[in-house]
């Protein structure tokens, strides 16, 4: 059976000493977050999901949900005992508005115990996740009082929430859909239309579910500018805020997945369901969007997690299992084998891992205190700044970390020979659960296309002369380090990487636009490792910074250097592959006629 244990340790280091949170002014509860603050917080966090959840991941998977007759659904056995746990725990309000009922801590500190829950059961994870997106929409554009109608409960848990987008028949292109939304005398509406691929939406977790859904109306364009944003109650509320009715919605069915069978995927039919505008009239995608943003952001943290919790029982399992000798020669004189984790190539899948792993969990953490930034920062100019950053790192944290989460767990499930093969391990369930996050809330191919089609080019391509100015400062601040200055070094190649794909993009794109197509993808890869060496870069600053008066913590400093050493040396030059594929252009790509495949 598989393991997790919390990554305590390295969270509180990007915490404390990369990121320097506790000194972050401008973020939401500055004035009472502190490192023992953050570190109870998380040490409780962790203690919760490794002995209430993680040993729920196994039964998620294998028992799943089930659906009953009259089409309610039962999530696996635990779930919910598991959910009222989490509730009562205040987790969901973590980071939610003290208005609302919830703690008003930073995101910051939120996705650091989100990384934690998805690792230890990512199916459960998702119940909440969707919830958090939910309110995130009703918060931006719903009134002052759909706002007390709705997130107070949601905060405490009591309901939760998800987003309606996917129809049978479109998925990315939104401008397709068929569900309507008839308006009434009363002035809500009756939404009729099938939703598929509905994550957690339908379940007995919680007391109701608020479902967000986009529909048209009848006398609106047929087309993405006609689509508008709908609040639809699984069981209506009356005026004093008590559950009513049922309201005109089912669940026709669960999907067979492949993986995060836990979670409750569901066909939802919505047979004239009482509605409620919420947001502008026909500005629904602009306000899906805010949900969308947030649960990319929230999938890339899955990529990462996953590929925690994979390489962790590798690792494990590589120290104890005895095959072949080491090629340098017997390392373990006492058994007639040595462990595997002696042969070279397992330790390249194990470092591989461990260098994804630290340096973007780095860049996950930053991110989400973009996020912060983005809404609280005292100035304007620093509100701008960060919503750039977050804008173009978010395809890039939702496509490159689930990728690669899925080819960190691959490799991890080989580690293992062939008991990776064999459900009592645990470790091709969390193959089959990452598969997904490189597909849902947007394809990473179309990720891709969001950065190089709309991210790069906005307001003039500030975003991206923001982000190579702070990893140029990050090149000058630790050029003179005779310890860095060999990182350093390479990380100033692959920003010249950067930069010549970037103008070479400028120069093809805008003349011929499958040039952009054909290059989104290794450019998003190119951008991605360039990020990750400007994490890595502070990564290493840090430690070696702390590393003359560590003491007893003089080896956790000195992993993070070597660790650093080794993504510099071994991923990084992947940068010039990147923008060679850039260059390449379209032309090989689209050469062959449809027929031909």
């Amino acid at each position: 059976m598989p393991t997790y244990k919390a990554p305590l340790d390295d969270t509180l280091f990007i915490l404390n000493e990369v990121l320097r949170v506790t000194e972050q002014e401008d973020l939401p509860g500055a004035g009472e977050l502190t490192q023992d603050l953050m570190q109870a917080i998380l040490e409780e966090g962790a203690r919760f999901v490794e002995e209430v959840l993680q040993p729920l991941n196994q039964v998620g998977d294998e028992i799943g949900c089930r659906r009953q007759e009259d089409g309610s659904v039962l999530a696996p056995p635990g779930f919910r005992e598991a959910y009222q746990q989490f509730c009562a725990g205040g987790w969901l309000g973590l980071t939610q508005p003290e208005a609302f009922g919830g703690q008003g801590l930073p995101h910051v500190l939120g996705n650091a115990f989100e990384e934690f829950l998805i690792s230890a059961n990512m199916a459960f994870a998702m119940y909440p996740g969707l919830s958090l997106g939910a309110m995130a929409a009703i918060r931006a554009v719903g009134s002052h009082e759909q706002q007390q109608a709705y997130l107070p409960a949601m905060v405490e848990g009591r309901w939760t929430g998800t987003m309606n987008l996917t129809e049978p028949h479109c998925g990315t292109d939104l401008g397709l859909i068929k569900t309507r939304a008839e308006p009434q005398a009363d002035g809500t509406y009756r939404l009729t239309g099938t939703k598929i691929f509905i994550s957690a939406g339908e379940h007995d977790l919680s007391e109701n579910i608020i479902h967000l859904v986009l529909a048209k109306m009848p006398d609106s364009p047929d087309s993405v500018r006609g689509i508008s944003l709908f609040v639809v109650p699984k069981v209506l509320i009356n005026e004093d805020g008590s559950l009513g009715a049922a309201n005109q919605l089912s669940c026709g069915a669960i999907e067979k997945k492949m993986g995060i069978h836990g979670n409750a995927t569901c066909v939802l039919n919505y047979d004239g369901a009482t509605g409620y505008l919420i947001g502008e009239r026909d500005k629904g995608l602009r306000a899906m969007f805010i949900m969308m943003n947030a649960a990319r952001l929230g999938v890339g943290l899955q990529g990462l997690a996953i590929s925690e919790v994979a390489t962790q029982n590798a690792a494990n399992y590589a120290r104890d299992r005895l095959q072949g000798r080491a090629l340098r020669g017997p390392q373990n004189a006492d058994d007639r084998a040595d462990p595997i984790i002696v042969h070279p190539d397992v330790r390249r899948m194990l470092m591989n891992a461990r260098a994804f792993n630290e340096g973007a969990r780095a860049l996950a953490l930053w991110g989400a205190m973009l996020v912060d930034l983005s809404e609280s920062a005292a100035s304007e100019a620093g509100r701008t700044e960060a919503a750039d950053l977050i804008g173009l790192l978010t395809p890039v944290i939702k496509a490159f970390f689930t990728d690669k989460g899925f080819e960190n767990a691959s490799n991890a499930q080989q580690c293992f020979g062939g008991h990776g093969y064999i459900r009592e391990w645990g470790m091709e369930q969390f193959v089959r659960d990452a598969r997904i996050a490189m597909i849902y809330e947007g394809t990473n191919g179309i990720q891709a296309l969001d950065l190089v089609g709309r991210k790069l080019p906005a307001n003039g391509g500030r975003a991206l002369r923001s982000f190579i100015a702070l990893v140029k400062t990050t090149l000058a601040a630790q050029q003179a380090d005779e310890t860095l200055a060999p990182m350093m070094k390479k990380l100033e190649s692959a920003v010249g990487d950067l930069e010549a794909a970037t103008a070479w993009l400028m120069r093809h794109a805008l003349t011929n636009p499958e040039e952009a197509g054909a290059a989104s993808v290794p450019y998003l890869q190119l951008l991605a490792l360039v990020t990750f060496g400007h994490m890595w870069g502070r990564i290493a600053a840090a430690a070696n910074a702390a590393l003359p008066t560590a003491g007893e913590r003089a080896s956790f400093y000195q992993q993070k250097l070597t660790t650093a050493a080794y993504f510099f040396s071994h991923q990084l030059c992947e940068t010039v592959t990147h923008r060679a594929r850039v260059e390449a252009g379209s032309g090989n790509l689209m050469a062959l006629a449809a027929e031909a495949f």
